[in-house]
């Protein structure tokens, strides 16, 4: 994977979870390695990444709410000192063992804490695999909106393991194929159409199914971001279904939505908007919205009012010079990005979403 940084790898193998040792002894001399995770996640695969440090230099693990709602600049105070105290230096190495919140927050830590220390992500949840451990994206919250603050930081290495995906609730899992189906829908026809016939069996974690989703998932992501790191051009495609999505879970407080449940609600939004724009064939575009359904049943989107979306969406860090840039699908496998709506287009296609999403569902 190529950042400005240099480059690193991202790994992916069944059994790379008892490898991190290994795998970060080949970055080169650390004076520490400091774990960062969730208490049950620790629990789940602490003893397994940590067995292969014992009788190395300093190591320190800390624990902390893995929610949306401390995914805040409190919680990043909070790490930083106790960073401080367990004697962290600028060669100090931080393992982020988790999902999406964790590596964001230990990604933006990493950023930050003596302005930059090593990172090396574990993720442990779909989403972290074929998404937020891959590109360098760190951030937290604001009351405003998601990931408001935060840094393009690369990691040194990336470890991932599909075992990690046994233990993973099942509302979690689906979370991360909404975010596979993404990558089918801007970039890969192939694998828009796996997803169609294999759905049953990733749902039901089938390993091969699984494997194979992720490895493409990553390659997916690798290339768009190699080619474009800082968002100026091409990685915009991967804001597909993330402008409303973000709104969403910023309206309801990052209380009611996983977050690939908010994004498939925003990808179905965002081929509405293509349908009104004449941008993608209603066939396609009700393929897609089929797909999506066909992945959970979907926390709903009534009471969220339509104004609030609006100043939430308006608000967006993706936003130009006040104007909102929306990624919208022109077929399967390819997008169109920044692309303008009418509030009038959109508020329609708010309206219209869960009829339209329960009728796919039948």
């Amino acid at each position: 994977m190529q950042s400005s940084a240099g480059s690193y790898d991202v790994l992916c193998a069944r059994g790379n979870l008892a490898r991190v040792a290994q795998l970060t002894t080949r970055l080169g001399d650390s004076t520490g390695t400091y774990f960062l995770s969730s208490t049950l996640v620790w629990s789940l695969w602490g003893k397994k990444i940590s067995l292969g440090f014992k009788g190395r230099k300093k190591r320190a693990v800390i624990l902390f709410d893995d929610s949306e709602t401390a995914k805040r600049l409190g919680t990043i105070e909070q790490i930083a000192r106790k960073l401080i105290r367990a004697g962290a230096d600028r060669r100090a190495t931080l393992v982020a063992v988790g999902g999406g919140v964790v590596g964001d927050i230990g990604g933006f830590v990493a950023a930050s804490y003596l302005r930059g220390v090593g990172l090396v992500h574990v993720p442990t949840t779909l989403v972290a695999q074929v998404d937020s451990s891959i590109g360098g994206k760190t951030g937290v919250n604001l009351p405003e909106g998601k990931n408001l603050i935060g840094a393009f930081y690369p990691p040194k290495l990336v470890v991932a393991d599909p075992d990690a995906l046994r233990t993973l609730p099942h509302r979690e899992l689906r979370s991360g194929l909404y975010e596979v189906l993404k990558y089918g829908i801007i970039a890969d026809g192939k694998l828009f159409e796996y997803l169609e016939q294999q759905m049953p069996a990733l749902l039901r974690r089938d390993p091969k199914a699984l494997s194979w989703v992720i490895e493409r998932s990553i390659r997916i992501k690798a290339r768009i971001v190699g080619k474009d790191e800082r968002e100026s051009g091409l990685r915009q495609i991967l804001n597909f279904g993330h402008t409303f999505g973000h709104a969403l879970e910023a309206a309801t407080g990052y209380r009611r939505f996983v977050h690939g449940e908010a994004i498939g609600w925003g990808m179905m939004a965002a081929t509405l908007l293509g349908v009104a724009g004449n941008q993608i064939r209603e066939r396609d575009a009700l393929r897609i919205i089929r797909l999506v359904m066909s992945i959970g049943p979907l926390p709903p989107v009534a009471g969220i009012h339509a104004q609030e979306l609006r100043r939430i969406v308006s608000s967006d860090k993706k936003s130009r010079g006040g104007r909102v840039l929306w990624v919208l699908p022109a077929g399967i496998g390819k997008v169109k990005w920044g692309r303008e709506v009418t509030w009038p287009i959109l508020a329609r296609a708010i309206a219209e979403l869960p009829s339209i999403a329960m009728r796919a569902r039948r």
